[in-house]
């Protein structure tokens, strides 16, 4: 796979309280990711990216809300998330510390 994509697939993490429970519980990542990366992209990726080895990947496309300013309507766009299961024992550390 070609490294440069694999650097731009990640877009950052998600940082939600769903996320820091499911991090807790499962020991899962949840990322936000490009919406065409596949889950063997994604994978790559993040062992490449932190140094962990990954036990599965999960994706789920998470639609847009429509919000209104005024009269005007808008729409958000559209994103990929992915839940990152990583092996027993591994942790990503995202502050670099």
């Amino acid at each position: 796979m070609n490294l440069e994509r694999l650097t731009k697939i990640i877009v950052g993490p998600v940082v939600a309280e769903k996320a820091s429970r499911v991090a807790e519980q499962h020991n899962q990542v949840v990322l936000k990711v490009l919406p065409s990366a596949n889950k063997l992209e994604i994978k790559h990726a993040v062992e490449n990216m932190f140094d962990v080895k990954v036990a599965s990947v999960t994706t789920t496309n998470v639609k847009g809300k429509v919000k209104r300013t005024g009269r005007i309507m808008g729409k958000r766009s559209d994103w990929k998330k992915a839940y990152v299961t990583l092996v027993d024992g591994a942790d990503i550390n995202f502050l670099g510390e």
